[in-house]
């Protein structure tokens, strides 16, 4: 059994992390890590108390005052992780592999009406697919088992046996979950639905057309530029017709697989559908082929496991009134998190964000955000959000690396990918979403109210063919207003000094 009290003493350096104060202690999750050394991913937040009397923030450190020290006990310490840290399902996971069912069987003998003792009885359960030798309870008030105050929350159904409401945001196959932080909680308060509805409102729907026709192509260019990819126009175009039907079938493994068969239209040199190999994100040592991961997917043997778990958790949150952007962050990252594609995983993450924004009518109808065009202006921020997953993690991975030069998992990795915090992710997605309602919309809606006020001008100025007109205005937008010498030597070379300037004074003072 864990020695507690040896581990939640003063501690000058933990897993690599700064020092915690002078006489400092380990408390909740983190006492309950070092104790049982559990090799996983950290959490984002770890708790320890310390020697003042008021509580503060350490970098990843919340540090409680000394009255909130729990007893140096397996049931103090996930008491004091349940109430004030809320569920962590991989440290969980990993602590009840670890530990006797008796050690919990006792927790809930000693209390037995305890909402914590009976919020852990059917963790237990939950987790481990075990149902322990204890009569059901007969006593106590129902309790949520994920505190709204800390997480969010999925809909809530009753297990009569613990008498607790699982609001699990999730199944036992695939289930992140999110912390209330200040910055989401701030998002939320802004409604960008109907801000974005606000926005574009009073626009007539010809112009809301084609903004949304160019909007949707740039997006789809973006996607491709993301994985380092210039295709020809024609594929640019056909992806983009995908991403504007999104939202409008029922999301499967067999409609994802067939997605892929979109993106990747010539599968001679892949096999389509759910990966029967390893996978990984990376490069190849240019010497000897060696794989150099930064990404490790899950084993293809957990595939079925964890995509089953993923359709299932989209399709209990749909039922809910689990924010989108929330729900969006959810189901995309963790798909590409797994990775269970060859190829194409990159480009299907970003459309399920689409699929779930049109799906959950965030965004008016007709109209495809342009998350990759966002994402691809933050790119830097979008790898590290990335990393934030997979670099924790190829630690915890062992693996040899095949004939083929791929990569073969050794070990049990199948927990790393359906039990994690997509709190960062979730802050991401949210950034992009306000940027695209506030900043991209309204500025490629006013864009054309600009472009057709200066095309009407020059029409009504020079007899000038439309596409020229075109031509002449995109040339304009890309020489800070003004016509170059190779414009007007060549397409142009009809018109006069004098025409050429005023129609670009008439682009000053529309574009400014």
């Amino acid at each position: 059994m864990a020695n507690y009290n040896q581990y939640s003493q003063s501690l000058n350096v933990f897993h690599g992390f700064p020092a915690l104060e002078e006489g400092a202690c380990l408390a909740g999750y983190s006492a309950l890590i070092q104790a049982h050394d559990l090799t996983i991913p950290l959490p984002d937040h770890l708790c320890a108390v310390g020697t003042k009397h008021k509580k503060y923030d350490y970098e990843r450190w919340h540090i409680f005052t000394p009255r909130h020290k729990p007893e140096d006990t397996l049931h103090g310490h996930l008491v004091f992780a349940l109430k004030y840290e809320g569920i962590d399902l991989a440290v969980l996971n990993a602590l009840f592999q670890d530990i006797d069912a008796e050690e919990i069987k006792e927790i809930i003998r000693s209390e037995p009406t305890g909402s914590y003792s009976r919020k852990l009885w059917f963790l237990w359960e939950w987790l481990c697919d075990d149902q322990l030798d204890i009569d059901d309870a007969r006593a106590g008030n129902y309790v949520p088992l994920i505190d709204g105050k800390l997480q969010f929350e999925g809909k809530s159904y009753p297990s009569k046996r613990h008498r607790v409401r699982n609001n699990l945001p999730g199944t036992r196959h695939f289930c992140p979950l999110i912390r209330k932080t200040v910055k989401l909680e701030q998002f939320i308060g802004k409604a960008l639905s109907e801000k974005a509805v606000e926005n574009i409102g009073q626009t007539h729907p010809d112009l809301l057309s084609r903004a949304a026709a160019f909007l949707l192509l740039k997006d789809s260019k973006a996607s491709y530029t993301i994985e380092g990819e210039i295709p020809p126009h024609n594929r640019i175009e056909r992806w983009g017709r995908i991403i504007g039907q999104a939202g409008q079938r029922n999301l499967s493994i067999p409609e994802l697989e067939h997605l892929q068969t979109l993106v990747i239209s010539d599968n001679r040199f892949l096999e389509p559908g759910l990966r029967m190999e390893g996978g990984f994100v990376g490069q190849h040592d240019r010497s000897t082929g060696m794989p150099m991961p930064d990404h490790i997917s899950a084993k293809p043997g957990d595939l079925k496991t964890l995509m089953g778990g993923l359709i299932e958790t989209y399709e209990l949150l749909c039922k809910d009134n689990f924010d989108p952007v929330l729900l969006a962050t959810v189901l995309a990252f963790g798909f590409v998190f797994i990775h269970p594609l060859e190829d194409g995983n990159g480009r299907v993450h970003r459309y399920l964000f689409h699929h779930v924004l049109a799906e959950k009518r965030f965004v008016p109808k007709g109209l495809i955000f342009p998350v990759s065009a966002v994402i691809l202006d933050r790119i830097e921020e979008y790898k590290k959000i990335l990393e934030h997953f997979s670099k924790p993690r190829l630690d915890l991975i062992k693996w040899r690396p095949t004939e083929q030069n791929n990569v073969e998992v050794l070990n049990k990795t199948i927990d790393l990918y359906r039990y994690f915090d997509a709190t960062k992710q979730a802050e991401f997605f949210f950034e992009c979403v306000e940027e695209t309602v506030n900043k991209t919309l309204p500025e490629e809606v006013a864009y054309l109210k600009k472009y057709d006020m200066l095309n009407e001008f020059i029409k009504n100025y020079i007899d000038m063919p439309d596409k020229l007109v075109d031509l002449f205005i995109r040339f304009l937008a890309q020489n800070n207003g003004k016509l170059s010498k190779r414009a007007r030597e060549r397409e142009f070379e009809k018109l006069t000094d004098i025409e050429i300037q005023t129609i670009e004074q008439k682009y000053e003072e529309i574009f400014g």
